[in-house]
């Protein structure tokens, strides 16, 4: 199948609320490699980040007439991803967020300076973090979700997914400072 790149996006949108086949073909292959990268940067398992990501498509397609263009349809279908890719391993039992859920006090304008740092080191010390720490890093640092959005995807409060940030930047920084 041949992609039309005649259209506008909001067009693409349009034509795809409509029905169009071609429209949401362009749509696909505009975004599935970007959110196949936000359910695997999730859930880990290749196979499960793919059907996650053919779901959101096939939801957010049976779904357009919900979206207002009040954000960009990519913004609007990462948050089917997200969402799912959460709700996929709340379905497997895998922890979304540490163990401990209390709150530290952490104010807002406490800064943890972080030194300069060599890129694989990072991405090394993210995947060494537990699981509840990867998901509040890679919705905060990589998504660019701010601590309301991901209490809410998490189902946690503001606060908690605050402190469980700084608590996962300072366990991060230790990891890289030991390899």
């Amino acid at each position: 199948m041949e992609t039309n790149t005649l259209y506008t996006h909001k067009e693409l949108v349009e034509k795809s609320r409509l029905g169009d086949r071609i429209a949401q073909y362009d749509l696909y292959i505009q975004y599935v490699d970007a959110m196949y990268n936000v359910s695997m940067r999730i859930v880990k398992i290749k196979e499960d980040a793919e059907d996650l990501v053919q779901d959101s498509f096939i939801e957010a397609f049976k779904n357009l007439s919900s979206f207002r263009h009040e954000s960009t349809f990519g913004s609007w279908l990462k948050r089917i991803v997200v969402n799912k890719s959460i709700n996929h391993l709340k379905l497997k039992r895998i922890p979304v967020v540490p163990f401990e859920n209390e709150i530290y006090g952490i104010k807002d304008d406490e800064i943890t300076e972080a030194p300069e740092m060599d890129i694989q080191k990072v991405i090394k010390g993210v995947k060494l973090l537990p699981v509840g720490f990867q998901q509040i890093i890679n919705l905060y640092l990589i998504e660019g979700y701010d601590h309301v959005e991901i209490g809410e995807i998490l189902g946690i409060a503001t606060s908690t997914s605050k402190s469980q940030y700084h608590r996962a930047k300072k366990k991060l920084i230790e990891i890289i400072d030991g390899l």
